[in-house]
C-alpha cells in the first residue's frame, strides 16, 4: 500500500511520458503497483480495516457475560467492583457501556418526582425473598425484608425476619427509630394487614390500634398509600431491587443472623455511602443534615402489650407465634394468659405474673427457664461398701450354734432307724 503522495508522482511521471519500468526505478516501487495506480487514476486508495485495539474491559468481558446469564438482575455497581477486586483497572462508564450492549435496558415513561423535606417522611414496606441457607441446605426458605427509607437523604435502615406479624412489624420499627435516632412526621405504609384493619363507613383508614399505640409514642402519623397506586411509595419499592440485585444474589448466608450481619455491612459500606442516583448526593450526608430535623426519642421505652390465650401443653410449655416458651411446674391452671410486648413474652396466672422471656424472633425456638423445672430425685447408686438390710415378715427366728443342729440332726436319725 503506497502513500497518496506516491500515487500523485507516479502519474506526474506518467503523464511526463516516461515507461513502467523507469517510473518503477525512479520511485523504487513495483511495476505491477505502478501499472495499477495508472490504471486506477486519480482513485483514492482504499485502506484495509485496521487491526482493533483492545481495550481495558475486553480481559473482563467473559466474566461478566457469565455473570449477567446466571444473575441477569445484578448492578453494573456491583459487577464494577466484583472485576476490579480480580484486577480491572479501567472506568465505571466502559462497564456499564458494556452491559448496555449485553442487556438493553427498556424504555420507559416519565414520572413525575415527589420530594418530601428533611424529617417529614419515611416509607415503611415488607419485601419476600427465598433463600438456601447454608446451615440447612435442603430447605429452601422465605423471609421478609422489613425496609425503612427516608424521603429526603434515602437512607436505608433493613432487617430480614421469619414474618411480617405484628410483634415483628412492632420490634422492627423500635430498632429502626433507635438505630436513626428519632422519627419522621409521617411513615408511609401500603395496604399490609399487620398496619391496616380497613376502612371506615365515613371512607377513612382504620389502622391497627398497636400501631396507633406506636405512633402516638413516638410523635409519627401513618399513612396509607393509595390503593394500586405503588409508585406513592416509589423511594422504598425501588431500594428493594437495589437491596436484592446489588446485595442477596450470587451470596451465601450460613442463618438468618449471618444474613442480617452481611446486610448490615452492605449497607454500611456500600449504600449509605454511595452517591444516590436521583439527589446527587452522598446518602450519609444527606442524612447527617437530616437527622436534626427528626423527632426525638421518647425517654421511656415502647410497652405495647397485645394479649391472648394459649393452653399449657404436657411439657410445661405454651406456643406464641410459632415458638415455645416454659411455665413454671407449680401452674395450676391449663389455660394461662400471654402478653406479647415488641422484644418480650410475658405470661400471666389468675393475673399474675409467672414467667417473662425475650421473644424470639426466628420460628421453631424453644426456651426453658432453668428454675421453672423443680429438680428430680434420683435413686442413689450403692457402692461395694454399702450394706443391704433385708427385714422379713413374721415372727423373730433365733440364732443357735452349729453344734446344736447337728445334735437335732442325729436325734432324728436314731428315732428313724
Amino acid at each position: 500500500m503506497i502513500k497518496l503522495g506516491e500515487m500523485m508522482m507516479i502519474l506526474d511521471l506518467h503523464r511526463q511520458g516516461l515507461s513502467i519500468s523507469a517510473i518503477a526505478r525512479q520511485t523504487g516501487t513495483d511495476r505491477k503497483t505502478v501499472r495499477k495506480y495508472i490504471e486506477r487514476g486519480l482513485e483514492a486508495p482504499a485502506y484495509g480495516p485496521r487491526k482493533p485495539r483492545q481495550a481495558v474491559i475486553d480481559p473482563f468481558t467473559a466474566y461478566l457475560r457469565e455473570r449477567v446469564a446466571a444473575y441477569p438482575g445484578l448492578t453494573g455497581r456491583r459487577l464494577f467492583r466484583e472485576i476490579k477486586a480480580i484486577g480491572y483497572t479501567g472506568g465505571y462508564t466502559a462497564v456499564t457501556d458494556f452491559l448496555r450492549d449485553v442487556r438493553p435496558t427498556p424504555e420507559r415513561g416519565f414520572e413525575v418526582r415527589f420530594e418530601t423535606p428533611p424529617g417529614e417522611q419515611a416509607q415503611v414496606d415488607f419485601a419476600q425473598f427465598h433463600v438456601i441457607l447454608t446451615d440447612e441446605p435442603t430447605t429452601p426458605r422465605i423471609v421478609w425484608l422489613f425496609s425503612v427509607v427516608l424521603g429526603y437523604s434515602r437512607l436505608i435502615w433493613a432487617r430480614f425476619v421469619v414474618h411480617q406479624d405484628l410483634p415483628t412489624v412492632l420490634r422492627c420499627h423500635t430498632a429502626a427509630f433507635e438505630a436513626l435516632g428519632g422519627a419522621h412526621r409521617e411513615v408511609l405504609y401500603d395496604r399490609m394487614k399487620t398496619a391496616v384493619i380497613g376502612e371506615a363507613e365515613t371512607g377513612g383508614i382504620v389502622y391497627n390500634q398497636a400501631l396507633v399505640d406506636l405512633a402516638r409514642h413516638y410523635g409519627f402519623h401513618p399513612k396509607t398509600c393509595r390503593p394500586y397506586r405503588a409508585k406513592t411509595k416509589g423511594k422504598v419499592e425501588r431500594p428493594f431491587r437495589y437491596i436484592r440485585e446489588d446485595f442477596f444474589l450470587a451470596r451465601s448466608f450460613r442463618n438468618l443472623d449471618d444474613l442480617n450481619e452481611q446486610l448490615c455491612h452492605w449497607l454500611e459500606t456500600v449504600a449509605n455511602p454511595r452517591v444516590h442516583a436521583t439527589t446527587r448526593r452522598v446518602v450519609n450526608e444527606a442524612f447527617a443534615e437530616e437527622r436534626a430535623h427528626l423527632r426525638p426519642l421518647p425517654l421511656a421505652p415502647f410497652r405495647s402489650v397485645l394479649k391472648l390465650e394459649r393452653r399449657i401443653s404436657r411439657e410445661g410449655m405454651v406456643s406464641v407465634g410459632g415458638n415455645f416458651y416454659s411455665v413454671p411446674d407449680a401452674t395450676r391452671r391449663r389455660t394461662v394468659e400471654i402478653h406479647t410486648l415488641a422484644d418480650e413474652v410475658r405470661i400471666f396466672e389468675d393475673g399474675t405474673l409467672i414467667a417473662a422471656h425475650p421473644a424470639f424472633e426466628r420460628r421453631h425456638q424453644r426456651r426453658v427457664e432453668p428454675g421453672h423445672r423443680r429438680p428430680q430425685s434420683r435413686p442413689r447408686r450403692q457402692g461395694p461398701s454399702d450394706s443391704i438390710v433385708i427385714h422379713g415378715a413374721g415372727d423373730t427366728v433365733a440364732q443357735r450354734p452349729l453344734a446344736f443342729y447337728k445334735a437335732v440332726g442325729r436325734a432324728i436319725a436314731e428315732v428313724r432307724s
